[in-house]
């Protein structure tokens, strides 16, 4: 099984929350390879929750992901209190094999607040797991209103093809 399809299967168990966005949640909108963007990591969007946000840090850890914070190892123990405090400071928090899965855990969609995502998110299924995706729409609005330069160019270079996605979600 994919690597990410494996904690995705992982955060499933768990029952844990979250929806995928950014560039990678867009590619599941793709119809086809012509119209996958690239991107180097995957980012998964968390309700600001710490019961959750240990079940997600859990799963990471099964799947044999590191965790980190910035440029340092996620503190120990992983507990109520370190996600209380990753919480109250929106902290991102980095998933990583070392070998090309990385994973960023964040607690902010510009322009919109988890439930939000969470209730329009649509279903794919890869396999046998089912990946809770934001609305195609959230994630270029959400970047738009973001409006970093990694953004902007991914905005104007894909224009023509994330409104047909659009259109066709």
């Amino acid at each position: 099984m994919d690597r990410f399809l494996r904690l995705a299967a992982l955060l499933q168990e768990a029952k844990a929350r979250f929806v995928v966005i950014g560039v990678w949640g867009a590619n599941y909108y793709a119809k086809s390879a012509s119209t996958l963007f690239t991107t180097q990591d995957r980012d998964l969007f968390l309700p600001s929750e710490p019961g959750n946000l240990l079940l997600v840090w859990q799963s990471c850890r099964l799947a044999g992901l590191a965790l980190s914070t910035g440029d340092e190892p996620l503190g120990e123990p992983i507990d109520d209190f370190l996600a209380e405090r990753v919480i109250e400071g929106r902290a991102l928090t980095q998933a990583t094999d070392g070998r090309g899965l990385d994973v960023d855990l964040t607690l902010v969609m510009e322009g919109f607040g988890f439930e939000e995502v969470w209730n329009d998110r649509r279903l794919f299924r890869v396999e046998d797991v089912e990946i809770p995706v934001a609305r195609l729409s959230h994630i270029v609005a959400s970047k738009s209103k973001a409006n970093r330069p990694k953004d902007r160019l991914f905005l104007e270079t894909h224009a023509e093809a994330l409104r047909r996605l659009i259109e066709g979600s």
